[in-house]
């Protein structure tokens, strides 16, 4: 899919059309974001309770996040190639209409009570939840340096609206699912199925011109235009640099945020909670995983990367000590303990993801940020999957207090990326 000579020529001579452009392509990004974290939800909120069910033990409630995970991180990899090559938009709405196969076939695995249909599904139900972050780079392709933190945070926000309404639904999408005849705990992924489909047709249909393929074609043009200056050694090292702290930054503070909150629902089921409160929790974590991006974004644009990250590990830190000393039966600390975790991560994963836009160019980003959301990815498989082990081997409380020492490393990485930029 090739743009026509003259609509890309008029991208490039004016400055107006590329601002324009991007403020389109963030108002496209929001409204598929906007389903796209409904999407994003069940598996979160009630994927470890359905397989448990099913399997009939806790010892694996961790397995479908590390399915999950498994799945956003092949899907990470595959948008970013595919972004790379033919742009955001077949990118972007591929991943999402692969997360709604999957949704589907977690309902269907329930309803046959299937094993192997159902892991098989929570790994392609993962390439859904990839596109969802690999979308927040979709703003930044035309943005100034000065908007970029900005433009990252907003497509997140986007996400806010579902990602809080999703697990609110859970209840209802349950009673729902059961007045069908499907297991009550599949009931959300019914909700995520339609999500996740109608973010992908939101993409396909209205992202276009392409933001990725207009600022290959800028950068192209400008390239020819100005005489052939071949980078630096100094500004290759910064780059990569860039990358490594970005990504140490986004890795650290999803393991530490996964593993919470993956044995959080299990914890609070043992301790009598219900449904509707661990479905409380979680939504106001992920609210705090996502709203504060507005502010974020801008903080990171103003005060710099490396003070966020900074705010991360800090941040981080007081999450797991709250929900290491809070008492099984008190909501409220618990609430509090899953805020903060949210907004840790909320730091983090802004702050990295700024850090490594700055670091890239144009001919390999849509590549590196594919390659690092499979890290991301991983390590929240990791998270996931060694939560539940840590848990049953020793305690809720251990499983946090793991997780605060490890955001501690977060401190001494931005300290060492500031020391050689000051260099």
């Amino acid at each position: 899919m090739h743009h026509s000579a003259e609509l890309i020529q008029s991208f490039s001579s004016s400055p107006e059309k590329q601002q324009q452009l991007y403020k389109r392509t963030l108002i496209i990004v929001v409204l598929a974001q906007l389903f796209g974290g409904a999407g994003l939800a069940a598996g979160v909120t009630v994927g470890a309770l359905l397989a448990k069910d099913m399997l009939g033990t806790d010892s694996y409630g961790g397995v479908p996040v590390a399915l999950l995970t498994l799945g956003s991180a092949a899907g990470a990899y595959l948008i970013g190639q595919l972004s790379q090559r033919n742009g955001r938009r077949i990118g972007l709405a591929a991943g999402f209409l692969c997360g709604g196969v999957g949704a589907a076939g977690i309902v269907g695995a329930a309803v046959m009570d299937s094993l192997i249909l159902l892991f098989l599904s929570f790994i392609i139900y993962g390439v859904g939840t990839a596109t969802n972050l690999q979308a927040r780079y979709a703003g930044t392709d035309l943005a100034k340096p000065s908007q970029r933190a900005k433009a990252i945070s907003i497509a997140m926000v986007a996400t806010t609206f579902g990602a809080v309404a999703g697990p609110n639904l859970v209840a209802v999408m349950g009673e729902f699912a059961e007045a069908n005849g499907i297991p009550m705990l599949a009931g959300p992924f019914i909700l995520s199925a339609a999500a996740f489909t109608v973010a992908g047709l939101i993409l396909l249909a209205f992202l276009r011109p392409d933001p990725l393929l207009i600022a290959k074609t800028i950068a192209e043009a400008r390239k020819d235009n100005t005489s052939q200056v071949s980078p630096t050694q100094q500004s290759l090292a910064a780059g990569r640099k860039g990358i490594i702290v970005g990504a140490a930054v986004m890795v650290l503070t999803q393991v530490v945020m996964i593993a919470i909150m993956t044995m959080t629902p299990i914890h609070m089921q043992h301790h009598g909670h219900g449904l509707g409160s661990v479905g409380l929790v979680i939504g106001i974590h992920i609210g705090a995983m996502y709203l504060p991006s507005l502010f974020t974004g801008i903080l990171a644009d103003k005060l710099g990367r490396i003070r966020m990250a900074f705010a991360a590990g800090f941040t981080l830190l007081l999450a797991g000590v709250i929900a290491a000393i809070a008492p099984a039966d008190s909501l409220t600390l618990l609430i509090v303990a899953l805020a903060l975790l949210g907004l840790g991560w909320n730091f983090g994963l802004i702050s990295g993801t700024a850090l490594v836009v700055d670091a890239t160019n144009i001919e390999n980003r849509a590549k590196t940020q594919g390659a690092l959301d499979v890290f991301i990815a991983i390590a929240g498989a990791s998270g996931g999957a060694l939560s539940g082990m840590v848990v049953a081997g020793a305690s809720y409380a251990a499983l946090t207090i793991a997780g605060s020492v490890l955001s501690l490393l977060l401190i001494p990485l931005a300290f060492w990326y500031r020391h050689d930029k000051n260099k």
